[in-house]
């Protein structure tokens, strides 16, 4: 009967939440595909020449080209129609064609979520693994020699910009030893770079929350409570410490994946790495405006559905919203 209870203590609010975020990704779907249009058609240039010069060159763009670009792409009608056209399109749930490459939006973007979710999950992966290590065993000795060493490891890591790092990086690993590639994807040590790039920072990030929330969790009146019935250290650590500290890291870890898969563009362009930021740059360099609108959806959508796996990790291994469900 308990077992009964807390399942539907966690299906009740689980679905309310996948509700809200169903509406809510429907919104942000259309707010994002109107403002990528409306910002696109505000930039300066001839955006008829733009996609010309992506088709065949600077050097090959002339003012009849450009003209028969506007006029194969139906770029001479009225901007809300081609809006509506682009609206009717993702209802069907098509992303078009390139307007640079003629290449299928869809596939392109897939190739490229694909690059961005790989490198974000290894930043992601390695910052977590380095950084909980870190603040865990810093908790049990506040103030001592690795707590202080944390705390420089954290101020150093967020002050350095990732770019600089970056570079640092490829100087060293690169071009005095060897041993890592620069620039590339296809290999399995391309990532290694990025990765490492984007996790040092993070990881600081992480030594800092994990080592606060273990130290307030084992000063808790639960945990004392459970060392007085006679619980080992370790079975109290992996009882009430660890599930505790996963409350707190969980929304963290949900947050800091957003800002790591939207802060890419910068290190995904350094790397020559192929993710959703390095094709957002060169779409708009190029005014591929089907490419924008779908990578710029694709990076609006991930957060939503960060959110809402963020907050039903959240009601499943934080018992006291089962409780209150129950008692309700």
């Amino acid at each position: 009967m308990n077992q009964l209870v807390r399942h539907e203590s966690f299906l009740v609010p689980a679905a309310l939440v996948l509700r809200q975020r169903v509406i809510q990704a429907v919104a942000v779907a259309l707010f994002v595909s109107a403002a990528c249009f409306a910002i696109v058609q505000s930039l300066p240039g001839d955006i008829a020449f733009r996609i010309a010069a992506g088709r065949y060159g600077y050097d090959q763009v002339t003012a009849a080209s450009a003209e028969a670009v506007r006029a194969d792409l139906g770029l001479d009608r009225p901007a809300w129609l081609q809006l509506l056209d682009w609206l009717a399109s993702l209802a069907r749930f098509d992303l078009g064609t390139s307007l640079v490459t003629g290449g299928n939006v869809a596939g392109e973007l897939a190739l490229h979520l694909s690059g961005s979710l790989q490198l974000a999950a290894a930043a992601l992966v390695l910052a977590f693994l380095a950084g909980t290590a870190a603040g865990t065993l810093a908790a049990f000795r506040p103030g001592g020699t690795l707590d202080r060493a944390l705390t420089f490891w954290v101020s150093a890591a967020r002050a350095l910009p990732p770019f600089l790092l970056g570079l640092v990086l490829i100087l060293v690993f690169s071009v005095h030893l060897g041993v890592l590639p620069a620039t590339g994807h296809g290999e399995s040590t391309n990532i290694v770079l990025p990765a490492l790039t984007l996790a040092t920072g993070l990881s600081g990030l992480f030594a800092r929350v994990s080592r606060d929330a273990v130290i307030r969790i084992r000063q808790s009146d639960y945990v004392r409570f459970a060392a007085t019935k006679g619980l080992g250290g370790r079975l109290i650590f992996i009882r009430h410490v660890l599930r505790n500290t996963g409350v707190t890291l969980v929304p963290y870890i949900g947050v800091q994946a957003i800002i790591l898969i939207e802060g890419v563009v910068v290190i995904e362009s350094l790397f020559a790495w192929p993710g959703l930021g390095h094709a957002l740059v060169h779409a708009i360099f190029w005014r591929d405006v089907p490419m924008i609108q779908a990578t710029a959806l694709a990076l609006a959508l991930l957060v939503v559905l960060l959110n809402t796996a963020t907050d039903l990790a959240v009601l499943a291994i934080d018992p006291r919203p089962r409780t209150s469900q129950a008692a309700s």
